[in-house]
């Protein structure tokens, strides 16, 4: 696992109040005393890689290891990023020369940097034909995505590319394409044409197998359009696999408010994430490729260990407790951690029902990946959301916790904390916490889902039988009626009772329903300064949560 160094440069000064100045080429001499900023020449860097969905995370975690690289000497890998749907990243970024600010934040403090790896971004409704005529530059050697599961159109029963209305259009019209596939396809049907080498397509998405996604996505795009196309591409484009890890909370006008006055740089969209940072990914590239290796990231022949490893542990804990969390009136991550029933519960999910389903990836002591993830959660600087986390869960649920829960039913292994994961999503399709307060449902299929949840309240066969995100699970007599038990509970005794009780049944009788964790603090400070106890430290959250 990576970690970035720590720089003096970038920790602000409690003393200080710096005066704010708009973030851009000109102003970063200004900048150069309060924050780390890019020393190498941002005219060198050579517009080699081209980026899909340029977020929050991309710009946490990529472009921040590229930046690293510059930084090092080499500017052979400048990035240049495309946006589909949105253009606000455009307008957050081309005034400020595409420059922008990460904020890491950990229990030690916070330290900011401007990064200038980014050399242009370009909204694609708006100019198609420039967006390929980057993708065709011979300069542009990679392309990478993060564009969500959902966008890759892999049917769950056939594993087989099924086209959108975007990618029909693009079939129908394949010159002037609107869809990220259309895009890749046209660009390398162009390059294919002209005899110059193909560029390597790397998802950088967190599903299982995401290299081999972007292929089928691809090559099964390219197969609608054209057979022999499709071949060549099958034949001599390389999708290499990877496995990225930043946890990267959204951020708000609040957040950008404040730093602003922390470090007096006034950056339209900075973002902010946690120190550590990691990325694995396959040495299987088609044209040159990056030296990451010189700034941290893992070369491996295989990712698919390190995937299963981060996806199932970290990704199905964020979803477990995303769903239980808000439909307890729990707000953040480290507040979850910080309930001793509610954080025992997601260590012991990890330790006792998915970590026994993997293969341990060379190298890396699973209880100990496991420590950290804890410690990482019950972080309060990070602040990370749990109605983040939610988001379209009819995606997640399938891609990072039902394999485990799949798995685990299968080779007659507990699967308890998993069905109340389960259960939890089920109850909070329904729109509302146990309190009666209204849920923001973020996800492309939350009205039909939500009317199906509605009409079965605690009779969960009406969603189970989904077959589009549960499969056959809902053919399954056992786990329909144990899912059925644990909304009656919900209802019944509330989140807190239900979880402990599933954790430790004789314990479980014990707890009261959850209340909204402002109301429960409120009565429990008291209590402990009486008691003379301090809160559990940070340092030791991962050993307290789970024990070796």
């Amino acid at each position: 696992m990576a970690q970035l160094a720590t720089h003096d440069r970038g920790t602000p000064d409690p003393g200080v109040v710096p005066h704010v100045v708009e973030l851009s080429a000109r102003t970063l001499p200004l900048h150069a005393g309060r924050v780390r900023v890019p020393t190498y020449d941002r005219s060198a860097l050579t517009p080699a890689v081209v980026h899909f969905s340029v977020g929050g995370f991309h710009r946490a975690h990529q472009l921040v290891y590229l930046d690293d690289l510059a930084e090092q000497g080499n500017t052979d890998w400048g990035v240049i990023g495309v946006g589909l749907h949105s253009p606000a990243m455009r307008d957050a970024l081309q005034p400020q020369d595409h420059l922008y600010t990460v904020v890491e934040r950990s229990s030690h403090g916070e330290r900011a940097r401007v990064i200038g790896s980014m050399i242009d971004y370009h909204f694609a409704p708006d100019s198609p034909e420039t967006v390929l005529d980057v993708l065709v530059d011979e300069r542009t050697r990679l392309v990478t995505m993060t564009v969500t599961g959902n966008a890759y159109r892999i049917d769950a029963a056939s594993g087989e590319f099924t086209p959108d209305g975007a990618a029909l259009a693009d079939l129908a019209d394949p010159r002037h394409p609107q869809s990220l596939f259309g895009y890749i396809v046209e660009a390398l049907d162009r390059r294919r044409r002209a005899g110059q080498r193909p560029f390597t397509v790397l998802s950088c998405d967190n599903m299982q197998q995401n290299g081999e996604a972007a292929r089928t996505a691809v090559v099964g795009f390219a197969r609608l359009r054209d057979e022999v196309l499709a071949r060549w591409i099958d034949d001599n484009v390389a999708f290499p696999g990877s496995m990225v890890d930043r946890i990267t909370p959204s951020t708000s006008p609040a957040d950008r408010d404040r730093i602003a006055a922390t470090f007096g740089v006034g950056d339209r969209w900075p973002v902010i994430t946690e120190q550590f940072s990691q990325w694995v990914m396959e040495d299987a590239f088609c044209n040159d490729r990056p030296p990451l290796e010189q700034v941290g990231v893992q070369f491996v022949p295989d990712v698919g260990d390190h995937e299963l490893m981060k996806t199932r542990l970290l990704n199905a804990s964020h979803s477990a407790m995303g769903h239980l969390g808000q439909l307890a009136g729990v707000t953040r991550v480290d507040e979850f951690l910080a309930d001793p029933v509610l954080g025992g519960y997601v260590a012991r999910l990890m330790a006792e029902e998915i970590a026994p389903l993997l293969p341990c990836p060379a190298g890396v002591d699973l209880a100990e990946y496991q420590r950290s993830l804890l410690q990482r959660f019950a972080d309060p600087s990070i602040g990370d959301r749990l109605d983040r986390l939610c988001r379209r869960g009819s995606s997640k649920l399938p891609l990072y916790l039902l394999p485990s829960l799949v798995q685990a039913r299968a080779e007659g292994r507990p699967s308890t904390l998993l069905t109340v994961a389960v259960a939890g999503w089920c109850r909070y399709l329904r729109g509302t916490d146990l309190a009666g307060r209204e849920l923001v449902l973020a996800d492309d299929r939350a009205e039909e889902l939500g009317l199906l949840a509605r009409a079965g309240g605690t009779d969960p066969r009406p969603l189970l039988a989904v077959r589009s995100v549960f499969g056959d699970l809902g053919d399954d007599p056992g786990f329909v009626e144990a899912v059925a038990d644990v909304l009656r509970q919900f209802e019944e005794h509330g989140v807190r009772a239900t979880v402990a009780a599933a954790v430790d049944p004789e314990a479980g009788a014990r707890h009261d329903a959850v209340s909204p964790l402002t109301a429960r603090r409120a009565g429990d400070r008291p209590r402990r300064a009486r008691a003379g106890l301090a809160a559990p430290t940070l340092a030791s959250a991962g050993d307290r949560l789970l024990q070796a």
